[in-house]
């Protein structure tokens, strides 16, 4: 991209004439007039195309430093194709321009773009000052997860730790069409995925659990009674998780002031996904709940008998200010709920001791959820090569191979983390649990505490996510059973099911003897309701299998006669003869040990809101 920055007095332009490749306007888009501007005159080129995101970044960050410098009262975009004689697509060229357009506005700055593809008359007035004219070429640079753009002089090495044995990546003779190998390929860059949307983002909708709120910034998310169900169960359950293993909860708050040196420093690691605010002073919607933890710490008076010292947070909500054109569904969102549980460690004995405690829990979380975690084990060359047997036993607790990758330096206040991902059914991972350590932030944050010698010393933190962000604890969940779709019937864990249990009456004389077997359910803390439509059964059969329910009761005459009801299991696709205690009995064994909440819908189908 080929960039003219002028800082004028005033920009006036006026649309004359329309090219073939001119985008649609409205009347008031054929002329403005613009006073105290920077004009960005730019020139989108062929190079541009491989990766829109990361040229817009970095458009963004020069626009911002000039800016700084010169304060105009507002920003004009305005594509001048006489830059560059190497143009992209007229498609593309519009697209980064509204992606710049919608990025400078969504930090707060007053900005327009002159139309594209037009014949234009236009004056400008340069205010004249060494500042008021610069020149920029700007580099397509792919923009990855952790905001890094540039390419790397010393690239991270990745194999295939399996029972204490290491293989290059490359050369790791993987099972056939294995999340293993899909996981390493993406990591490795080699990989290749299906194109469209993930299947979750339909089923989130058709189940009713989510939907895109229109209203709102992109990338957040409206509950419907259902998800919010979910939702609750899972923040339940990595409560009772966490705090077994004793982290203490707390709760801070959602936004910080930059001007607070440690956080600043802190935020930078994150780049352009800070989601800021501008008020009267510079503020930052959290990440995470880092800040908020740090600062507790930081404030309160700790011995080395305090220690490990854990708190635990379930931030709704964390913010990142995810790219628009990568935000999709419950994988990548702008605001997300993250269970985030931080360790204050003596030493790095301690703190290891500690990860390979919380490496356990995190797996054991995919074994609660029945989804399958691959891992990568990530750590500089220097932890490794003084914790390489350290590793190697932890990786052991995993009981399969695992991505290996020894970065050359420490480029994060990380030296050393794993991270559990499940695959989707594009073939894509969803980053989930996490354990690292953090060797800088307890510095950086002032937090201290008195070892046996009575003197002040700097904790090592570990961070921990037990599921990762709970949106994508569900994503995981619908994506596996588009993956399953061909092997057996989807449903959530019954844990997890909205609706544990359906009764279906034949007929309306038999609606009381249903609702009397529902009361017995409920007694005994299972979601159940009873579909007391004027339908046919064979319908109200086909609802509650499209509504993933668990197990469906059909009541009759027979069952009023006999009280042995006909049950279908859904997870077996059995029709089987039960009495009412042994079906509670095996929805029960099938939650043991999980948080329950009560169904949050009417019980009668006829009774429920429509919301789709």
């Amino acid at each position: 991209m080929r960039v003219l920055l002028i800082h004028s007095d005033y920009l006036k332009y006026k649309t004359k004439n329309k090219t073939p490749i001119a985008e649609e306007i409205t009347i008031d888009k054929e002329e403005g007039e613009f006073n105290e501007a920077l004009v960005v005159f730019l020139a989108v080129e062929k190079e541009d195309e491989k990766h829109p995101a990361g040229v817009v970044n970095n458009l963004i960050n020069e626009i911002k430093t000039a800016t700084d410098q010169v304060n105009p009262e507002r920003i004009v975009i305005y594509p001048y194709a006489h830059l560059s004689s190497s143009l992209s697509s007229p498609k593309i060229a519009i697209e980064i321009l509204k992606m710049a357009e919608n990025e400078l506005a969504a930090r707060g700055m007053e900005v327009s773009r002159v139309p594209f593809g037009w014949y234009k008359s236009f004056e400008i007035s340069c205010k004249g000052h060494p500042l008021s004219e610069l020149s920029r070429s700007i580099d397509a640079v792919d923009i990855t997860a952790d905001g890094i753009g540039e390419e790397e002089k010393n690239p991270s090495k990745f194999y295939i730790l399996n029972d204490g044995e290491l293989t290059d990546a490359d050369n790791y003779r993987y099972e056939k069409k294995s999340d293993l190998e899909k996981l390493a390929k993406y990591e490795l860059g080699t990989g290749k995925s299906k194109d469209g949307e993930p299947p979750h983002v339909k089923l989130m909708k058709e189940k009713e659990l989510a939907d895109y709120e229109s209203a709102a910034d992109v990338g957040h998310l409206k509950w419907y009674p259902k998800g919010r169900l979910i939702r609750d169960l899972l923040a339940d359950y990595v409560y009772d998780l966490v705090v077994e293993r004793g982290a203490m909860p707390i709760e801070t708050p959602v936004m910080y002031d930059l001007d607070n040196k440690a956080i600043s420093e802190h935020a930078e690691k994150f780049g352009e996904r800070q989601y800021k605010i501008h008020t009267k002073k510079e503020l930052m919607l959290r990440f995470a709940c880092c800040f908020g933890a740090f600062r507790v710490l930081a404030d309160s008076f700790l011995t080395w008998k305090n220690l490990p010292a854990k708190v635990y947070e379930l931030s709704t909500y964390s913010f990142r200010f995810e790219k628009r054109g990568e935000v999709v569904g419950l994988k990548r969102l702008r605001g997300f709920t993250m269970p985030d549980m931080h360790s204050f460690c003596a030493n790095i004995d301690q703190s290891l001791l500690e990860f390979s405690n919380q490496v356990e829990m995190c797996f054991q979380t995919g074994h609660d959820f029945d989804v399958n975690y691959e891992v990568i084990f990530r750590a500089t060359e220097d932890f490794y090569a003084e914790n390489k047997q350290w590793m190697f036993d932890t990786a052991k607790k995993i009981n399969k191979p695992v991505i290996l990758e020894i970065l050359p330096e420490r480029k994060h206040y990380w030296v050393c983390k794993m991270d559990f991902a499940a695959m989707d059914f594009l073939g894509r991972p969803i980053e989930n649990p996490t354990v690292q350590i953090d060797v800088e932030s307890g510095k950086r944050f002032g937090i201290t505490y008195i070892n046996p010698d009575e003197k002040e010393e700097y904790p090592i933190i570990l961070h921990c996510s037990p599921t990762g962000s709970i949106e994508r604890v569900i994503c995981s969940l619908l994506e596996k059973t588009a993956i399953e779709i061909n092997e057996k019937s989807p449903m959530l864990p019954v844990w997890l099911s909205p609706t544990q249990i359906r009764v279906i009456p034949i007929g309306e004389n038999h609606i009381e003897y249903a609702n009397e077997i529902a009361d017995e359910i409920a007694f005994n803390n299972i979601r159940v309701d009873v579909d007391d439509r004027d339908e046919r059964v064979g319908k109200k059969i086909r609802n509650a299998a499209t509504d993933w329910v668990p197990y469906t009761i059909v009541v009759g005459d027979k069952e009023i006669e006999t009280n042995i009801l006909n049950v279908t299991i859904r997870e077996t696709k059995e029709k089987k003869d039960m009495e009412l205690d042994e079906i509670v009995y095996q929805v029960l064994s099938k939650s043991m040990e999980k948080p329950f909440k009560k169904l949050p819908l009417p019980r009668n189908l006829s009774e429920r809101i429509n919301f789709q």
